[in-house]
């Protein structure tokens, strides 16, 4: 069999690597192995955490509904489950702007809310 030089494809493949392994610390960077287990790795991390990301913005947004309602003298729930009643179709996301940065509003909805029981 004959010899295959690799030169040119096997530099393109280390240099993309190490492209990808900039700003991580140490050896992490500069040697080739490590840094290929390093990207690999955070490649790993990210995909997973793109998805972690919605989980805990979910988690974020019904902790400061929930903090929010209970000043209006009801639970996260049941304020849901009010609002479901009262047909009133606003996502968590914007309750809990609303809660944070219009809380004159976030009493409106409430209001809204507590009379649809």
């Amino acid at each position: 069999m004959t010899r295959v030089k690799r030169g040119n494809v096997a530099r393109k493949r280390r240099k993309k690597i190490l492209k990808l392994a900039k700003g991580f610390r140490g050896s992490h960077s500069t040697l080739f192995r490590t840094a290929n287990q390093q990207v690999m790795k955070a490649l790993r991390s990210a995909y997973r955490d793109r998805r972690k990301r919605k989980r805990d913005f979910r988690r974020l947004w019904i902790v400061r509904i929930n903090a929010a309602a209970r000043q209006h003298g009801m639970s996260y729930s049941q304020l849901m489950g009010n609002l479901k009643k009262a047909e009133i179709q606003i996502n968590r996301k914007m309750l809990a702007q609303l809660a944070v940065l219009d809380p004159a509003s976030f009493a409106k909805v409430a209001e809204l809310a507590g009379q649809a029981k």
